[in-house]
């Protein structure tokens, strides 16, 4: 009996479905099967854009990455973001026009997957088509909660907010470091996406940073105090439908 190898590229896909759904030893050999066309994405570019037709979804590899549209108005509306381990785009699977885009908010590393793979895939594989289809469900669900922090939370619970959700993102596939983790979104993509100015962003950050809740270094960020800060967002992240408590 032959031992399928799961290079470093399948593990990223493996561990985030892991992490929100159960495979089987069989179902993780078959995922690190699936051909991977990987290409490195300069930072501010599109992986694909709004009006595209594409052929296949992209897996991140490394790096991070945004959905977004661009106003008549000239302006940005973040949509999500997204860590390595996220496929982003597998709506394209059913909806052939993309009516975003995906953008690089730094250098990444990206796997396209052809669409006729992963559809043999889900017609093989229940549990990896129910693993899949419980990704898009949680993709609405933190949808719902962009909204809300859009829509009612203060800024300085929007923003604590997102940073719990992007640190458990990270933690639930092995990149964050204890409390210390890498952001390396800026303050004005942060404000795209929470509908706020650079400067109310900073004064935030700047806000929890006084009141020892995070600490930061350039693109790091620490969490001093996990319990606080989960509660200046009204932060729980039972909407991320973890397998496994993380925390």
């Amino acid at each position: 009996m032959s031992v399928i190898t799961h290079s470093p590229y399948h593990q990223r896909l493996i561990r985030k479905l892991d992490a929100i759904s159960v495979l089987g030893a069989e179902d993780r050999d078959v995922l690190a099967t699936l051909p991977l066309n990987i290409r490195s994405i300069p930072e501010n570019s599109d992986i694909v854009s709004r009006g595209d037709r594409p052929s296949s979804c992209c897996l991140i590899l490394e790096g991070f990455t945004c959905r977004y549209n661009i106003l008549a108005s000239g302006q940005r509306q973040i949509f999500s973001f997204h860590v390595p381990g996220d496929i982003p785009d597998l709506q394209s699977l059913h909806i052939e026009v993309m009516d975003h885009s995906l953008g690089a908010l730094t250098p990444c590393r990206v796997a396209f997957i052809p669409h006729v793979a992963i559809d043999e895939l889900l017609h093989t594989r229940p549990r990896i088509a129910r693993a899949f289809w419980r990704e898009t469900l949680i993709d609405a669900a933190i949808f719902r909660e962009w909204l809300a922090s859009v829509g009612r939370r203060t800024a300085y619970q929007s923003v604590a907010h997102l940073i719990c959700e992007i640190y458990v993102q990270l933690l639930a596939v092995g990149l964050a470091d204890g409390l210390n983790f890498e952001l390396p979104i800026t303050q004005e993509e942060l404000g795209d996406a929470l509908g706020l100015s650079a400067v109310h962003i900073n004064r935030v950050l700047q806000e929890l940073k006084v009141a020892r809740v995070i600490a930061s270094n350039r693109r790091q960020i620490v969490i001093i105090d996990w319990e606080r800060l989960k509660a200046a967002g009204d932060f729980d992240p039972g909407y991320l439908h973890l397998r496994h408590d993380e925390l």
